[in-house]
């Protein structure tokens, strides 16, 4: 599997992870995970070429691309707001 593949079937996952807020909400929410959790880099393999990503991971990337880094969607990354530092809600 190459690294790009990788990135795509994570990106689906965390879509996927989210389904159940509703499409338009959990395209929100994976935008704001893949925006406060992944490596420019990262979003970088992908954006520009959403090939083989889900209808809401895609959406996420157009989220990303047409308004930038969304306001907090989720517990997780409202916490990782809170002092503007680490990047993780790993404890």
């Amino acid at each position: 599997m190459s690294a790009r593949d990788r990135l795509v079937y994570m990106a689906n996952q965390i879509a996927r992870n989210f389904e159940a807020i509703g499409h338009d909400a959990a395209a929100r929410a994976t935008a704001d995970h893949i925006a406060q959790f992944w490596d420019p880099r990262m979003r970088a393999a992908i954006a520009g070429d959403e090939t083989d990503l889900s209808d809401t991971a895609a959406r996420a990337f157009a989220i990303l691309r047409e308004t930038g880094e969304p306001a907090p969607q989720t517990r997780a990354t409202v916490f990782n707001a809170a002092d503007g530092g680490g990047r993780s809600d790993a404890g």
